[in-house]
């Protein structure tokens, strides 16, 4: 099980100039920048300063009351964010424009509010937008608009939680047997009411990884596909399969009501967000919530800000590692 300890205790290499200065050239060069040397030590510190102040957020995060975590660790993020952004653009902050959240919230009604059932906006500029792009080359979000129910489906850990609320699976554990394997039990074809043939026709228009059915693992518990790309499979990008860290496996979403396909990354930040919103600006429902239990919205929420307090830095680091020394 991945440890919010050894997570940070990977992100304590970025604590040295000269380390940081090397990370940045490399990734530089690789994108062609011009005067990559000169601008990787002018964003040395910048990066080393925001690692440095995520950190701090997380940190006392992880010992504040859970009525104000929200606010926390979306301004953890949000310093952690930064510092990915100078490794893919080095001119960041270009404008004042990508400075705002780059999200919006509709105007809440004072009764019968639920979280679950309420929404983030994109908007057209700002720091989710600018990620979304220049991280995971998503564009042309403007407008759109997210419930929390189908953003916290998008998250493994939660999987449990919904299927013991709900009565129903809504996922199945993708075996990793290898590198180059992903293996599904085969009871998933009942479940999917589909055929043999039917199913592996289904992932290989599903998951946009080069797959081939393998015989060799073949029989009557498992069905085993060999990928062409053994890097395909990555915790950060490994849509639409999903990495749940605890188990340290990939998930496979069955019951997937308004598809999402972005990034984890993004899910956590528009939850976040919106969160960190009601934590600031709705005071009285937020804090009726931590002490009514009256509503599914609290379980969700606590299992919510105790995984992304690991998972997000966990991800993050990934980009970083992945991006950069490849």
């Amino acid at each position: 099980m991945i440890s919010s300890k050894s997570i940070w205790q990977s992100f304590s290499s970025f604590f040295s100039a000269v380390t940081v200065r090397d990370f940045l050239n490399q990734s530089y060069t690789k994108l062609e920048v011009i005067e990559h040397e000169k601008k990787s030590y002018e964003n040395c510190y910048p990066f080393i300063y925001y690692i440095e102040h995520g950190k701090n957020y997380y940190q006392l995060a992880s010992q504040a009351p859970l009525s104000i975590q929200p606010v926390l660790l979306f301004y953890g993020m949000v310093q952690l964010l930064k510092a990915c952004l100078l490794t893919v653009d080095p001119q960041y902050p270009e404008t004042t424009s990508v400075l705002a959240h780059g999200v919006s919230t509709r105007k809440r009604k004072k009764q019968s509010y639920e979280f679950l059932f309420d929404e983030v906006k994109v908007q057209k500029n700002g720091l989710f937008t600018c990620f979304s792009d220049k991280m995971f080359h998503m564009k042309h979000l403007e407008g759109e608009k997210f419930s929390m129910i189908s953003l916290l489906k998008e998250v493994p850990e939660l999987y449990d939680l919904f299927e013991m609320t709900n009565n129903k699976l809504n996922s199945y554990t993708v075996a990793h047997k290898s590198d180059q394997h992903l293996t599904f039990p085969n009871d998933i074809l009942d479940v999917l009411h589909m055929t043999y043939n039917r199913f592996t026709e289904h992932i290989n228009h599903t998951i946009p990884y080069k797959l081939h059915i393998d015989k060799q693992f073949e029989n009557q518990d498992t069905i085993t596909f060999t990928m062409d790309d053994s890097e395909a499979l990555h915790p950060l990008t490994c849509m639409p399969l999903k990495y749940h860290m605890t188990n340290e496996t990939y998930n496979f979403l069955i019951n997937r009501e308004q598809p999402n396909n972005i990034s984890e990354i993004m899910v956590h930040y528009l939850l976040l967000y919106n969160l960190s919103m009601i934590c600031r600006y709705e005071t009285e429902w937020w804090n009726e919530l931590l002490h009514s239990y009256a509503s599914n919205d609290f379980p969700f929420i606590q299992r919510f800000l105790s995984i992304t307090t690991t998972k997000v830095p966990f991800l993050l680091l990934q980009f970083l590692l992945k991006n950069t020394y490849k």
